[in-house]
């Protein structure tokens, strides 16, 4: 199913509002089952303070010397001072009713003067203290304050798997759309390319066609008929177009062939210098007509590579082809060669319209044609340099580029000796 760009933005838009409404969902679904926690760890809490406060009230003795020790360190904690007795006995009755109550968490108790209840936050979260006042006779003597260090860390391991999988479904979630989304828009782009592609496709094979059906018909006439020098012009153009027709079907065959590994390369040992020599004879007409000029500056040592001489040769064509195409003025070209570190190395530049920045990545790209304006003004399906990068790739070679619009294009290729 092909969405049209509108509608594939629309599609994004609309699927990205419902994977944010589902997040929220989730993060708050999160954040309510951790507040449940809160509370179910505050009442446990509250119930072993309370339990215990009320245990230490039916013992005046101790009462009296806990406030005792409160009385005389009003203005700090005063557990440091307690004796060794009440400090057991507290600690001894909180550790029973935190088992009674199955709360198996570290804690740290302090006995304090009762302060108003205004200046203190109870039960949220981020508090990790609970108070409770003992009252004897109807007097508020002192509080005893019962300390969580580890509340937040206990609540989550309380939470655990439930916790771990909402957050890793929520990652993964996440990912797959970002994927999807991706896949989308390249989608997208393969179907602009492949549209593109078929009109130019149509516009290619129609002149030829066209030339090919005009010729037989002047054939045809008795009055040409009977005229050697012209069957044999309208002959020739019938040979050229149907050569030109040849090529671009092999041309797209070839790369379709090539990506499904159907064309094995014949790999001998090659002459590098040989076949650029070659590939600049096979453009010598192009660049008559455009009246351009190749410099050359060989300069490898080591310039015998292990390599298909056919595929290569045609590499080298279209980068030529491609610098004469794109080349307003007179084309010059230079063509540098060098060997290094077992690589042969060649560049080759030109002095054409350059590419911008933006489509330098895509050049490559299968059907990718750099706009000049005008959809037909310079012909080709845009498959030369996606033939010439898996060309250099099943070499087990690299190719680059650098480019600057206005000044002119370099491709540097490297494949190794062996």
């Amino acid at each position: 199913m092909q969405l049209k760009p509108n509608r594939t933005y629309l599609f994004i838009a609309a699927s990205s509002i419902a994977l944010v409404i589902v997040l929220v969902i989730q993060v708050n679904w999160i954040v309510q089952t951790a507040k449940i926690k809160e509370e179910l760890f505050s009442e446990k809490a509250n119930m072993v303070l309370s339990r215990t406060t009320e245990a230490i009230g039916t013992d005046e003795e101790t009462c009296g010397k806990i406030a005792g020790y409160v009385d005389q360190n009003s203005s700090s904690p005063s557990t440091a001072k307690l004796g060794k007795h009440e400090i057991r006995k507290i600690d001894s009755l909180f550790n029973y009713y935190m088992r009674f109550y199955n709360f198996y968490i570290d804690y740290r108790f302090e006995v304090i003067k009762p302060k108003s209840p205004v200046n203190k936050i109870r039960n949220s979260f981020s508090n990790y203290a609970y108070y409770k006042p003992l009252e004897t006779s109807g007097i508020k003597r002192f509080e005893l304050k019962l300390i969580f260090p580890d509340k937040k860390q206990f609540i989550l391991a309380e939470m655990g798997l439930l916790f771990m999988t909402s957050v890793l479904l929520i990652l993964i979630v996440l990912v797959l759309f970002w994927r999807t989304v991706l896949s989308l828009l390249k989608e997208k782009e393969i179907s602009e390319h492949t549209t593109d592609f078929l009109n130019n496709m149509t516009h290619e094979f129609k002149t030829p066609l066209t030339n090919i059906a005009l010729a037989g018909k002047m054939i045809t006439k008795e009055s040409t008929l009977q005229q050697d020098d012209k069957i044999k012009h309208y002959s020739s153009i019938i040979l050229e177009e149907n050569d030109k027709l040849r090529l671009q079907v092999e041309q797209v065959l070839s790369m379709t062939a090539l990506e499904r590994g159907e064309i094995p390369l014949q790999k001998t040992e090659l002459d590098m210098h040989a076949i650029i020599h070659d590939s600049i004879k096979c453009m010598n007409m192009q660049m008559e007509l455009k009246q351009g000029t190749v410099n050359l500056n060989l300069n490898a040592d080591t310039f015998i590579i292990h390599g298909d001489k056919t595929h290569l040769t045609n590499a080298f064509c279209n980068l030529i082809d491609n610098a004469l195409k794109y080349t307003k003025d007179k084309p010059e070209l230079n063509i540098q060669t060098s060997s290094a570190n077992g690589y042969f190395n060649i560049v080759i530049a030109d002095n054409g319209i350059g590419i911008d920045k933006e489509h330098q990545q895509k050049v490559f790209d299968k059907f990718f044609r750099v706009p000049t304006g005008d959809v037909h003004d310079v012909k080709g399906f845009g498959l030369g340099l996606a033939y010439v990068k898996k060309i250099v790739e099943l070499h087990r070679g690299t190719i680059e580029l650098k480019s600057e619009k206005g000044t002119g294009t370099q491709f540097m290729i490297s494949v190794p000796n062996d």
